[in-house]
């Protein structure tokens, strides 16, 4: 008898789509490990310029917040110049999920798109409300979990556990990287390896927090 096919969360850069929700001025010195979240959202905005993921962005009412953190859509010059900004289509929001019908018409058209690597803030909030909007649509949502805050640590923890038991995958940056890429003969691979050992350099609060836990 043949084995059922199971749904395990795969990712692949033709079917994916980063999807970043407002990390804006105004919240980044507010928000639980607020730098984690920009740094992250950084690598993985690079990943998806290098990988052709489309990186599709949001913004909450700009008037009161400000756009998104600069040092999000930067990428550093290898020759020592200036750095450059990714232009990535951003969509200012009202609503809390990400998925309005400017968005979602967007998606549409980038064709046979099936899994969302969701990252940004507040998890508890704009987040958690994407990925249930998303998930009520039959998408996989894959939730960062280095990459999603709120001002709460608590929130921040309720909403993770709530969107992984309603089927979210819970995941890392460097997972969904190393995922996207699938073997180390993509021909981005050397490119993408690098990022990731520097990222890795770079202090991350949620991973010290788990060093902590792990040390209890």
């Amino acid at each position: 008898m043949a084995a059922a096919l199971r749904t395990v969360g795969r990712l692949a850069p033709k079917s994916s789509v980063l999807m970043l929700c407002d990390i804006q001025d105004r919240f980044r010195s507010i928000i639980h490990e607020g730098e984690s979240v920009v740094t992250t959202g950084n690598f993985l905005c690079r990943v998806g310029a290098e990988l052709d993921v489309p990186v599709v962005c949001t913004e909450q009412y700009v008037k009161a917040f400000g756009h998104t953190c600069a040092d999000v859509l930067n990428v550093p010059a290898s020759d020592g110049t200036s750095a450059r900004q990714l232009t990535v289509p951003t969509f200012e929001k009202k609503l809390f999920s990400m998925c309005t019908p400017e968005v979602m018409s967007h998606i549409s058209s980038l064709g046979d798109r099936s899994s969302f690597i969701l990252f940004g803030i507040e998890a508890h909030v704009c987040v958690q409300q994407t990925a249930l909007d998303l998930l009520e649509q039959g998408f996989d949502v894959h939730v960062v979990v280095d990459g999603v805050s709120s001002m709460s640590p608590l929130d921040r923890e309720i909403a993770l556990n709530r969107m992984e038991k309603c089927g979210a995958y819970l995941t890392t940056a460097q997972s969904a990287a190393f995922m996207l890429m699938q073997s180390a003969e993509h021909p981005k691979f050397k490119t993408v390896s690098k990022m990731i050992s520097n990222h890795a350099k770079v202090t991350n609060g949620f991973h010290e927090i788990a060093r902590k836990h792990s040390n209890l």
